[in-house]
């Protein structure tokens, strides 16, 4: 099977930045890629000022000499259009495209990412740029994928200036058509917020008070939507002048500001930075997390993780490195959980900028560094993989995950600002992690069709689609657990009346009259049967309809109500979990699983993470040990193609070991 790229293999490599350094530098790196075994390099993320020095003058010479070198060399190149960071030349001929905050600053030149997202001249510039390096590099032999931008959004999500401001009010016109419309949507009435005129509209600038939530959460939707255009823009210019070489922009793992599933829809290939930190011991689980959503937006396909450290970043308080296991076991995990291609940021280490202390596949030292020995190390374990390209991973279940409910979750004045949409996931994420139990991601709406159990940590926006949409599955005798503060407010952010989780109270068979906030360093006991678990953060005025008692709240305010919920609905169950349990979750999903008949990928030792990827004549068994001990565990029949050794019944893997077993073999239904 074949990868994202016409690269055949694994994709090996990263970040190049061949304009901070002299052309006889550029001689040694491609000699020592190849060594490396590099076969794809980034080139031209931050150029933009090289190749177009002036408003009518470019300079290509220096990148036709650069690619064709990498060309001669047998390195591909991921070109990007170079569109990240707009030069000194045009900010001062048009100062209005620097991008203003809610307080009225305007930020200056000087870092990166600084434009107004909606700024005419910002599209208008970056399309012309993007449509002369698509004309002239089109037929490269070097060029396999295009790179349009690079991670919208990481310091400008949203800016508040005139332009955004119309733009903005061009928005909600193509939404609501007409204003009687939005003033429903946004419940104007309240604080007699009534709009006569849409000139009257601005952003949710600073203000005296706390802004009209539906106003804030039809801003969180237009900024992701105003980045999207930007993408957009670059990518029409791609497609009819690009040569029909695949498109892609870098993602940032679970990014709050933008819609993913919206932007992945217009991704030919997805692309993720992933930046997770040695320093956390639990870092590897959300890591897994992320991984899992970049697979899940294209429907299971391959992606890229587009960027990692290969040791310390430069921008935490402290910048802790990874140790040579660590960091070969983490890019492991990548491809054990879909991923085609492991690049980095970047190949040579900076000598002068805000990263000069980044780590790079060619540190400060040079080849006579350890770090080069673990450059060489992977790039050769990854051609031992190669034959993995093109494989696929299959999940029982799936966890939904929606944009709007997110922003909406976590707007202002609401029972507790403790509720983090991405915390509450991890927690959900990490129980199924911990079982070996291989999750996708949907948003609403998704065929669920292939999925035995659907999570849903939180939706607190649900609309009445989707939660028909819920209910059908359950209906059709699928199993679906349901997290505590969801099915509570409709697309425009307005109560669902008659008792909470008012369009899911059918399918969940329960109605909870109050939410019981858990106070900070408090907790309240839950009891499942004799066993008895704390629950932090939330909790809720549980009655139970149809529904049957799973375990009951044993202390606190709510002693003796229902905390866990079971409820039989058509052929299917549903669950309710009314509290916030952490790891004692898995006594909900424990049952949940049994139930539904899902199965780890492999039983093995706590703290060994498994997943497979299966081709159409073989299966890839993902072992990978984040223990600081060694472990013995059993295995299927097959060789590890990382030691060529042949396997028959048992592994011992060292401490943040890893193996790759082949397989040929019909695996175990899970």
């Amino acid at each position: 099977m074949s990868g994202p790229t016409r690269v055949p293999g694994l994709l090996y490599g990263g970040d190049y930045n061949p304009e901070q350094w002299s052309e006889e530098v550029w001689a040694e790196d491609v000699r020592l890629m190849k060594d490396a075994g590099v076969n794809l390099v980034t080139v031209g993320v931050f150029s933009w000022a090289r190749l177009q020095p002036g408003p009518d003058t470019w300079d290509f010479g220096w990148l036709d000499r650069l690619l064709d070198l990498l060309a001669a060399h047998g390195v591909a190149a991921d070109l990007a259009t170079a569109t990240a960071s707009p030069p000194a030349w045009l900010v001062r001929a048009h100062p209005e495209i620097l991008p203003v905050t809610a307080d009225g600053v305007r930020l200056e030149f000087g870092s990166r990412q600084h434009y107004c997202p909606s700024s005419p001249v910002y599209r208008e510039s970056a399309t012309r740029l993007a449509r002369k390096i698509a004309e002239r590099y089109r037929d490269h032999p070097a060029v396999v994928l295009w790179h349009i931008h690079n991670e919208y959004g990481d310091h400008v999500t949203e800016c508040f200036c005139a332009a955004s401001a119309a733009d903005f009010r061009h928005w909600l016109r193509d939404r609501y058509g007409d204003l009687a419309a939005l003033n429903r949507a946004w419940a104007t009435d309240f604080w007699s917020q009534r709009y006569g005129r849409w000139d009257e509209i601005e952003p949710p600038r600073a203000a005296p008070g706390p802004v009209n939530p539906t106003q804030v959460l039809d801003w969180r939707r237009f900024c992701s939507d105003a980045l999207l255009a930007c993408y957009l823009a670059e990518k029409a210019v791609l497609d009819e002048d690009g040569g029909g070489i695949p498109v892609t922009t870098n993602f940032m793992s679970m990014f709050k500001s933008l819609d993913y599933w919206a932007w992945a829809a217009h991704e030919d290939v997805v692309s993720d930075d992933a930046y997770p930190d040695p320093a956390d011991p639990e870092a590897h689980v959300a890591a897994a997390m992320n991984y899992d959503l970049m697979r899940s937006l294209k429907a299971g396909r391959p992606w890229l993780l587009m960027e990692q450290a290969p040791s310390a970043v430069s921008w935490r308080p402290v910048n802790v490195p990874k140790t040579p296991e660590l960091s070969r076991l983490w890019s492991f995990q990548a491809v054990a959980r879909g991923a085609d291609g492991v690049l980095h940021f970047q190949w040579r280490a900076s000598r002068a900028g805000a990263e000069k202390y980044h780590s790079a596949l060619l540190p400060h030292r040079g080849t006579g560094s350890p770090q080069w020995d673990r450059t060489v190390r992977l790039g050769r374990d990854l051609t031992r993989l190669a034959e993995i390209a093109g494989t696929r991973l299959t999940a029982d279940v799936a966890i939904v995950l929606d944009w709007d409910s997110w922003w909406a979750l976590e707007l202002e004045d609401h029972p507790s600002s403790r509720l983090l949409l991405r915390e509450l996931t991890l927690s959900w994420y990490g129980t199924a992690y911990v079982r070996n139990v291989t999750v996708d991601f949907v948003p609403p709406g998704a065929d669920l069709t292939s999925y035995r159990v659907v999570l849903l940590p939180n939706l607190y926006l649900t609309t009445d689609a989707t939660a028909a949409w819920l209910t059908s599955y359950v209906a059709d005798g699928g199993r679906l657990v349901c997290g505590f503060f969801s099915g509570i407010v409709n697309e425009h952010d307005h109560v669902h009346l008659g008792g909470y989780p008012a369009p899911l109270r059918d399918v969940l068979g329960v109605v909870v009259d109050e939410f019981w906030p858990v106070p900070d360093d408090a907790s309240v006991d839950v009891v499942f049967g004799d066993r008895r678990v704390p629950a932090t953060l939330w909790s809720e005025w549980l009655e139970t309809g149809t529904a049957e008692t799973v375990a009951g709240y044993g202390s606190g305010p709510l002693t003796g109500r229902p905390a866990v919920t079971r409820n039989a609905h058509g052929a299917g169950r549903a669950w309710y979990v009314s509290c916030h349990l952490g790891d004692a979750l898995g006594h909900v999903l424990d049952e949940v699983f049994a139930d539904a008949g899902v199965r780890p990928v492999l039983d093995v030792p706590a703290g060994v993470e498994a997943t497979r990827r299966d081709g159409p004549g073989a299966s890839f068994l993902f072992l990978l040990n984040h223990r600081d001990a060694g472990t013995e565990l059993p295995v299927p029949d097959g060789i590890d193609l990382l030691t060529g050794t042949a396997l028959r019944g048992t592994l011992r893997l060292p401490p943040l070991g890893a193996a790759v077993l082949k397989t040929t073999h019909p695996q175990p239904e899970r």
